[in-house]
């Protein structure tokens, strides 16, 4: 008899978890004052979350792709991820195609 969590089990305690630790930052976020909040993007605005080197933005299809002008990594904002998806195999292959050296 296999003692392993079933995926459905799995999925459960994982969001369990992000939700534990969004409502702990949820607090933090609270109690910083505006003028912190402000500070922070201020530093943080259009950086690297990897490496902290400047992002260059490209619009393609109406989707922002953040791209590191360092180490390369590619970021996407809150909802891109989920239009990426929805793009066919072939507007997937031309998405990233704008990134290939």
């Amino acid at each position: 008899m296999s003692l392993r969590p079933s995926a459905q089990e799995e999925e459960y305690f994982a969001r369990m978890e992000f939700e534990r630790k969004k409502k702990v930052e949820e607090e933090k976020h609270r109690k910083l004052s505006d003028e912190e909040k402000k500070r922070l993007k201020e530093l943080h605005y259009m950086r690297c979350p990897k490496c902290g080197m400047e992002l260059i933005e490209i619009d393609y299809k109406n989707i922002k792709v953040d791209e590191c002008s360092e180490c390369e990594g590619i970021w996407l904002d809150a909802g891109e991820l989920e239009t990426v998806s929805k793009l066919e195999k072939s507007g997937l292959d031309k998405l990233f195609s704008v990134f290939k050296k």
